[in-house]
């Protein structure tokens, strides 16, 4: 019987050499900083897009994370693919205490009520 190939070992190996590794790991909750890649002509430079992660979807390859900010007084999201080689960097500037994977009730909320609590560093007690 002769050597056949898996198309999905295949498949599963070029997704492998593609997968970034230098990401943080972020969650739902997440303030971040995601500094994007943009292409205007033939110049390119660097945005930042700074906001709150409302979900992440996704395995693997294909995991996408959408961020939400205020930007005078107008909600604007964005949606990244988390592998994607345009993303030059993601900085998590805080991580946000939710109970939920995906935050949509803070699209409604402004002000106070808006407000993530932080989850706090865990600290060994010593004695």
């Amino acid at each position: 019987m002769a050597n056949t190939i898996n198309d999905t070992a295949i498949l599963n190996a070029i997704e492998k050499s593609q997968i970034r590794t230098d990401l943080p790991e972020i969650h739902a909750g997440d303030t971040v900083s995601v500094h994007v890649k943009i292409v205007e002509g033939n110049k390119t430079r660097v945005q930042r897009f700074d906001g709150i992660v409302l979900k992440i979807r996704g395995k693997g390859l294909s995991t996408t994370f959408t961020i939400r900010k205020d930007s005078h007084g107008v909600g604007v999201e964005e949606t990244f693919q988390y592998h994607s080689p345009l993303i030059i960097k993601i900085d998590v500037l805080k991580h946000g205490k939710v109970r939920r994977a995906y935050i949509s009730y803070i699209r409604e909320r402004s002000g106070k009520s808006a407000r993530i609590k932080t989850k706090q560093p865990k600290t060994e007690i010593s004695k």
